[in-house]
């Protein structure tokens, strides 16, 4: 599938430098969280690789400092920004390639249609027409007339119910971000594997070097990054609210150009499961919900988290009666919705009024939502009864906390969880992501081990604050979901599991028997 073995681009492409290049959309190694905590666990762990890492953000005015000390086998970091800080390119009139926007009209339609055999050949015919001919760059989409007959061809067919103008600029807005990605293609590193850690933008990014490059490219999911878009569009408030009563596609809650945006993320996302090789959920639920989005079923396998029992073990030994502290470990961000485990503390110091909560982890990702929970602490008066600690080590944090509770909207297979299990802690969780698994179990042999905690409803105030409260309330109930959380860590989720199998896949992987 690659393309003119003889042209400049696929000659680069033998110049491997790396034995995997990570593909990192907004985390590792600038922002904390469970995802980067993991990519530098798996570089950790796995020293007889090198990796390059090739980091995905929207504006370079957005990210500072590294987050994490890199360690030795990573041999290069690359950025790219979606958004540049410079205005557009200067107007000015171009004819543009009808040849190359019918070859972008064949990719939309196998986007609405998923019926064409040939999706190989319709990225070939893309990526020559917008990297190797160039015959579409940014300033061609903003005003060629060939450009112009384009969308507003697709608006008369498809949305004439609706704004032209928000429909313009919506479709600006979206292609924009992708003209970035191919402008920064010749700043790839080279490798022999590229590995993306989501769908999104750097799941497109590793079609684009597979289409271009002929490389191995593989895929792993921590979150659904559709679902997590879809509750992002969900909470914005600067999309024009029009209704789209001809759709049924989509959630008709949401407007029409929420459902364009929509349809734009999981059609990256589709593209990407069609095109990479193997994909990883960490889930067997995720596992199912990528297959549901477009991947094929046996190209689909869950490699599940790990955690560093030693580095926790001694924290097991606790007194008998639990502290009465609660532990949120987390970014202050609207998916891991802060202000339900706020308001479940109102409730909770109405019962243990020794009750305190530490919030641990940062607020800088959105400052916004960041300053409505501090507001919401107020209102409730709980300034002395929820401390924020910020970014600490958390295997010394866990040393006093009693529980520890997730509140998220969204999450794939928590590290906190493992984390707090392995220090022998119990958890109570919003039912998402594999939470409900981790805590009641998944076969009968881990059932078998016991409850570790509580699952509770997501936006569930009051049912968080009853499960902490009969958690820290009865020192047996407490002693005996810690068990089990102990026993089910050390079962099913020690790390070396993880690198086992990484490390086992990454050989095959290198080994091009996965190529086509």
């Amino acid at each position: 599938m690659a393309l003119n073995a003889e042209s400049g681009a696929a000659a680069k492409s033998q110049e491997f430098v790396a034995d995997i290049c990570l593909i990192l959309e907004g985390t590792y190694p600038y922002v904390r969280g469970g995802v980067s905590s993991w990519v530098h666990q798996i570089i950790s762990g796995l020293p007889e690789f090198t990796f390059a890492l090739l980091f995905i953000g929207d504006k370079a005015s957005n990210y500072g400092s590294l987050h994490y000390s890199l360690p030795k086998n990573v041999i290069s970091l690359t950025q790219i920004f979606l958004i540049p800080e410079e205005d557009s390119p200067e107007p000015r009139q171009k004819e543009g390639d009808p040849k190359a926007y019918l070859a972008i009209k064949k990719l939309h339609s196998h986007f609405r249609e998923f019926t064409s055999p040939d999706l190989d050949k319709i990225l070939e015919d893309v990526m020559r027409h917008l990297y190797e001919l160039q015959s579409i760059d940014l300033s061609s989409f903003l005003y060629s007339r060939a450009s112009w007959n384009f969308i507003t061809e697709n608006y008369d067919k498809f949305s004439s119910e609706n704004s032209f103008l928000d429909y313009f600029w919506t479709i600006r807005a979206m292609h924009g971000p992708l003209f970035s990605l191919i402008s920064s293609i010749a700043k790839a590193p080279k490798a022999r594997v590229y590995h993306s850690i989501s769908t999104g933008y750097a799941g497109l990014f590793g079609v684009m070097l597979y289409t271009l490059f002929h490389r191995p490219f593989m895929l792993t999911e921590h979150g659904i990054y559709t679902k997590e878009r879809k509750i992002d569009l969900a909470q914005i408030d600067w999309i024009n609210e029009v209704t789209d009563l001809y759709s049924s596609s989509l959630n008709k809650d949401f407007s029409y150009l929420r459902q364009l945006w929509i349809r734009f993320f999981e059609s990256m996302g589709r593209l990407t499961y069609q095109t990479a090789k193997p994909i990883l959920a960490i889930t067997e639920g995720n596992r199912q919900r990528q297959i549901m989005d477009g991947a094929q079923p046996d190209n689909v396998s869950v490699i599940a988290n790990g955690v560093n029992l030693k580095r926790f073990m001694h924290l097991r030994e606790r007194p008998h009666d639990p502290p009465p502290i609660i532990g949120f470990i987390g970014r202050v961000v609207p998916i891991k919705d802060v202000k339900t485990f706020i308001r479940a503390m109102r409730s909770i110091c109405t019962h243990i009024p020794a009750a305190q909560a530490w919030i641990i982890g940062g607020e800088e990702e959105d400052p916004k939502y960041a300053q409505e929970c501090r507001d919401l602490i107020a209102s409730l008066d709980l300034k002395d009864q929820i401390i924020y600690k910020g970014f600490c080590n958390v295997a010394e944090v866990m040393a006093e906390i009693g529980v520890i509770v997730l509140s998220s909207i969204s999450e794939g297979l928590p590290l906190v969880i493992l984390e707090a299990y392995a220090s022998g802690l119990p958890v109570i969780a919003t039912d998402v992501g594999s939470c409900r698994e981790l805590i009641e179990g998944g076969s009968d042999a881990d059932k078998a081990l016991g409850l570790s905690g509580a699952v509770v409803p997501i936006a569930a105030a009051e049912a968080l604050a009853d499960e902490v409260v009969k958690i820290l309330s009865n020192s047996e109930k407490w002693e005996a979901t810690r068990t089990a959380a102990m026993r089910r860590v050390d079962t099913y989720f020690n790390q070396d599991l993880l690198f086992e199998k990484y490390r086992s896949l990454y050989q095959t992987v290198l080994s091009s028997s996965w190529q086509a």
